[in-house]
């Protein structure tokens, strides 16, 4: 297995935990903000953390790359030209939104890149 991107071990072990025969790790991002835990992208799917639900309650979403319709980058501002200026996506899959902010816009524009790349 190539290097894993990774933030916290413990993510990464979870992701690593529901990978199904023959699936592969790329990288597993602390997600902050309200209800996401991590998002998880294998060379399959995307894997969504979603801590927003009542209780102690935790959803773990698998999103396969060809359900997704968009990936977008979210910003309350103008970007003046940079595509890059925030660190939070947005990824569409039927009617549904699954936002992720990140620490730093370096993370959301390799998520970004690489859903678009297998979503294509």
């Amino acid at each position: 297995m190539s290097d894993v991107v990774y933030d916290n071990k413990g993510q990464l072990e979870q992701v690593q935990s529901g990978l199904i025969e023959g699936e592969q790790v790329i990288a597993v991002y602390d997600a902050i903000g309200a209800g996401t835990g991590f998002i998880g992208l294998t060379d399959r799917r995307i894997i969504v953390q979603d801590k927003s639900f009542v209780g102690k309650r935790v959803a773990i979403t698998s999103i396969p790359y060809s359900k997704v319709s968009s990936v977008s980058v979210v910003s309350n501002k103008s970007w003046a030209g940079q595509f890059f200026s925030s660190g939070i996506i947005a990824i569409t899959v039927g009617t549904h939104v699954y936002e992720v902010e990140f620490r730093g816009s370096d993370k959301a524009h390799a998520v970004h890149n690489l859903i678009l790349s297998r979503a294509a």
